[in-house]
This record gives C-alpha cells, sequence and structure tokens, in this order.
C-alpha cells in the first residue's frame, strides 16, 4: 500500500493541522500552507493577469475559499472530520503538484483526541477523520483534483516518534535499535494544542502522555485581541494580526503602529502555561534518554524553551517532524502489516 500501484499513485504525510497544513513527499519536497478557509466563493477578479491567491473547492454540495481569505476558525472540534478541512488538504494537495494523482495517505489526530486515557483508541473520532479525506472535493477551475484512495490516522506526536527513531538513506530505512529502546518524549507544540508522548520499549506511557488545548494560534487571538481593544476596531484580518507577530507592528489607516508589547506578553503567557503542563507531565525528565520538541511552536518559541531539560533536543525542521514520520509510517510500517 505504501509503494505506488501505477505512475499515478503516490504515498504522502499529511499534518493537517489547525494553523498550517503540512505535507511531506517521497521525493523529500516539504510543503506548508496556512490552514486558511471559508465557507462561500471567493468573490474576488483578478486583474492586470495576477495570479489568483484564492481558489475554491467544492465538497458535499458546500463552496469553500481557500488561500489569502479571513479564514473562519479551524479550532473547533469537528474540525478533522469538516468540509472546511477536506477543501484545505485538496489545495495542499494541488499546491504540492498532486492533481490527477490517487493518494495514498498518513495524517493524525492529536493525542488526547485519538486516545482515551486508559490507552483505548477514540475509535468514532479516528474513523470519522479516516473516511473524511476519502470524500470528493472538485478545484472550481480547471484543475484535476487528487483523489485520496487510501487513508489511515495514527497520533499526531506519535508520528514525530517514528520520524526519530527511523532513519532514510539513498531510499533505504532502518530501524535506530538504540532510540527504539530509549525512553523518550515528545513534546508537539502545535497551532490548537500541545501534544504529550513518552515512549518507552515501544510502547506508549499513558500516563505520562496527552493532550493541551493550548498553541500558537492562542498568541494569535491574544495579540488580536490587543490590537482591536488598543486601536478600537471590530475587526482585523488574520493577516495583519500574522504579519503583527512576526514583525511586531501593525499597518492601520496608512500608518505602522508598534505592537511588539502585545506580541511579547502573548508569548510570555503562552510559554508559562505550556512550561507548567510539560513540568506536570514529565517532571524533570531525569528518565528519559531524550525530551524531542516538534511543531510549529518549538521554532516560534525556541528561545523560550531552550533550557527546560538538560536533556532536551529540538527536531531538524521541527514543524514537519509529524508529516514526516507519516511519510515513514506509510512507507515502512503499513507495508510490513499488509498496507494497514
Amino acid at each position: 500500500m505504501t509503494e505506488s500501484d501505477g505512475i499515478s499513485t503516490i504515498g504522502i504525510g499529511l499534518d493537517d493541522g489547525y494553523a498550517f497544513t503540512k505535507v511531506a513527499l517521497p521525493d523529500g519536497r516539504l510543503l506548508a500552507i496556512p490552514s486558511r478557509a471559508r465557507v462561500g466563493s471567493a468573490q474576488m477578479t483578478w486583474l492586470n493577469g495576477s495570479q489568483p491567491k484564492v481558489f475554491e473547492y467544492e465538497t458535499d454540495g458546500t463552496r469553500f475559499a481557500v488561500g489569502e481569505v479571513d479564514g473562519e476558525p479551524t479550532h473547533f472540534d469537528g474540525y478533522p472530520a469538516s468540509g472546511l478541512n477536506r477543501a484545505i488538504v485538496q489545495h495542499a494537495l494541488l499546491e504540492a503538484g498532486l492533481a490527477g494523482r490517487s493518494v495514498h495517505a498518513i495524517s493524525g489526530l492529536p493525542v488526547g483526541s485519538y486516545y482515551l486515557k486508559d490507552g483505548s483508541r477514540r475509535a468514532e473520532a479516528i474513523e470519522g477523520k479516516r473516511k473524511s479525506l476519502l470524500r470528493t472535493v472538485t478545484p472550481q477551475d480547471q484543475r484535476l483534483p487528487a483523489s485520496v484512495a487510501f487513508h489511515e490516522v495514527i497520533p499526531e506526536a506519535l508520528a514525530a516518534w517514528y520520524d526519530h527513531v527511523i532513519e532514510e538513506d539513498d531510499g533505504d530505512a532502518r530501524l535506530v535499535d538504540e532510540r527504539l529502546a530509549a525512553p523518550v518524549a515528545v513534546v508537539d507544540i502545535g497551532g490548537r494544542t500541545t501534544d504529550f508522548v513518552v515512549v518507552a520499549d515501544q510502547a506508549v506511557r499513558h500516563g505520562a502522555s496527552g493532550s493541551l488545548r493550548c498553541g500558537l494560534l492562542d498568541v494569535q487571538r491574544q495579540v488580536g485581541e490587543g490590537i482591536r481593544a488598543r486601536h478600537d476596531l471590530d475587526e482585523l484580518s488574520d493577516r495583519a494580526i500574522h504579519a503583527a507577530i512576526e514583525t511586531g507592528a501593525v499597518r492601520l489607516f496608512g500608518k505602522p503602529h508598534d505592537v511588539a508589547d502585545l506580541v511579547r506578553e502573548a508569548r510570555h503567557h503562552l510559554l508559562e502555561r505550556l512550561h507548567a503542563e510539560t513540568q506536570r507531565q514529565l517532571g524533570r525528565g531525569a528518565e528519559l534518554e531524550r525530551v524531542l520538541f516538534v511543531g510549529g511552536g518549538s521554532v516560534a518559541l525556541a528561545e523560550g524553551i531552550r533550557d527546560w531539560f538538560p536533556n532536551q533536543v529540538i527536531a531538524p525542521h521541527p514543524a514537519f517532524a509529524n508529516a514526516r514520520g507519516m511519510l515513514k509510517y506509510l512507507r515502512y510500517v503499513c507495508q510490513e502489516a499488509g498496507g494497514g
């Protein structure tokens, strides 16, 4: 199932997060797009031959505009199995050059959405997401859709563990024995959630694993609220808030305004929550061989998390650790299991 059934079939790792959707491809390419879309048509006309930046898709009779739009919130419980999610994923697949291709995909759910605390699986949520991406999504232009023919769902932070223990070299893979046996904690700082997974002797320790509903979207929300209150605004676009977080300034009424203090405060609040929960879940991490930080938050908050554990490390290209691990799972683990 992990290898091509023909020239048109391709396997991918798909980390369809609440803030960004990331795709890992077999040729080593990594692609990320904002998880930004809204119900309805684009309502835009592109002038002077400019390239469209908003694209329309239809699924289950509903049309979505995806791209540089003021998107609807993705941080709701039903998002992983929603039409909004399917439209964004389809856009990511087409941006990755997969128009007209049959896709075999592994995606994920937050640890707390995948497992109950006793370690049993949340079968209904998992199956709901698995089936959702198999549904048809049709681009409303001349492009052919990418068709998801096979889809399996795994815990997101556990995907980063697969990325950690499976090494690839010229198309061959090997399990790194010393990493398989060693107790490792994965801390995955994402958009809506931060996941914790402890794996030892190839078993998940559920007592030290779980999810905290807290992530980079909390910074975006707090900064947006602060700017609107300071400047008495009813609305502020997602793109303006994102730019403010990146640059520490926002342009309003034709002039730049410094909001670096709001960004610092929001990041400080997020770091305080994450640090407290990480200590609660992992303690001092003395018996862990390694604490592996992954996710987009590990990039954005790198300076603030750099000294939480003496045995910690930030994964290479941490925002793509889950997507890479999902692809490795598809290519090597599913293959051993006969495709799932």
